[in-house]
């Protein structure tokens, strides 16, 4: 397929630049997620890549040749948009078949590549009718046909299964990663919710502002934040993240303060720190457990009860509001006064400039 690398990769309009000098590197094959907030810039950044939108400054190379001033048709990229964008009066072979018939590609290899694309999404018994008698989920895949009988060098994804309900965009994920498996195709991804990024991503690009905040796979991410945004933003429910203040440095960790009072021994780096600092503890919902010898109290606010898993959003004295991740058996209920202990290994802490400080080196989930 295609390796892409993007070296200071700036846009502006006007006065105004939106993506502030992007590096990134995209290897053979990889599945990359472009992950943030509206506005964040990650559908300029892939238009841009897809030739849609121009390159102020910086180099956008495919397999090694700079293409900046390369026109979209002649790229090698397809593109699946959020709206399905399907020709209404055509069949769904018509609609996937329709570029090829602008290239003039002849009938019998047009059929082919229908025939081979509608096999690998499963659309064979749906080639004769028209998109007003499919589900949304199936002009999706139409869609993504479009793009697979142009055997393109990368494919680019933008919010593809953002009109589509929960239930749906669920098989969707599946379906797209069954289908980067079948291709072994070079695929870049866009989206602003953060569980598809999880579930999908080889590697994620985590974008603010116009800027790259972290790049990583999943659980790296999601282990080692490397900053307050990114430990913000990964990870469903987010990271519990409290203001404390550092009362004790030493050789295995590192001792901080809640406003409340409760003491907490993180696994920090000594020396990173010193005593009176400032800091932000992040805790993940999953590191805090029901202990009636915990040190801290909080009164239980509201349960959401999910099944399998139950959160408990708490108010705690002093700081900010907490979720605790605990058995979706457990009897806990509103209104209900606990203590909580705290696992070690799911706390973080950052410095007032929001940065993430490391990780002692025995520490299971220092890098």
């Amino acid at each position: 397929m295609a390796t892409l690398q993007l070296r200071d990769i700036r846009k502006s309009f006007g006065a105004f630049e939106v993506i502030k000098g992007i590096d990134l590197e995209i290897d053979d094959r990889e599945f990359v997620v472009f992950v943030g907030p509206s506005g964040c810039g990650k559908s300029t950044l892939l238009r841009m890549i897809a030739g849609l939108e121009e390159i102020t400054g910086g180099d956008l190379m495919i397999d090694g040749k700079r293409i900046n001033r390369v026109g979209p048709a002649d790229r090698g990229l397809a593109m699946v948009f959020q709206s399905y964008a399907l020709y209404p009066h055509m069949t769904v072979r018509q609609n996937m078949a329709f570029a090829l018939r602008l290239a003039r590609v002849p009938k019998a290899e047009r059929d082919r590549k229908v025939d081979e694309a509608a096999r690998i999404l499963q659309l064979e018994p749906y080639l004769e009718r028209r998109p007003k008698d499919l589900s949304g989920g199936q002009r999706q895949r139409v869609a993504i046909g479009r793009a697979i009988v142009r055997q393109p060098k990368v494919f680019l994804f933008d919010e593809p299964l953002s009109n589509l309900d929960a239930a749906l965009r669920g098989q969707m994920r599946i379906e797209l990663l069954r289908l980067h498996e079948e291709l072994n195709a070079t695929m870049i991804y866009v989206t602003h919710d953060q569980i598809e990024a999880m579930t999908m991503a080889d590697k994620i690009v985590v974008l603010q502002a116009g800027r790259v905040e972290q790049v990583g796979s999943p659980l790296e991410l999601y282990h080692h934040p490397a900053n307050l945004f990114v430990a913000g933003f990964i990870g469903s429910p987010r990271m519990n993240l409290m203001e404390a203040k550092v009362v004790e440095t030493g050789p295995t960790g590192t001792s901080v303060a809640l406003p409340s009072g409760p003491r907490i021994e993180v696994p920090i780096e000594g020396g990173t720190t010193a005593n009176g600092d400032a800091v932000t503890l992040g805790i993940r919902p999953e590191g805090l457990r029901i202990d009636p010898a915990g040190p801290i109290a909080g009164t239980v606010a509201l349960v959401e009860r999910l099944g399998g898993l139950t959160l408990l959003h708490l108010t705690i004295a002093g700081s900010e509001p907490m979720t605790v991740q605990i058995e979706g058996s457990d009897a806990t209920r509103t209104h209900d006064q606990i203590r909580l202990a705290v696992d070690p290994a799911a706390c973080h802490l950052f410095d007032q400039a929001g940065q993430a400080l490391p990780q002692h080196a025995r520490h299971p989930l220092a890098a």
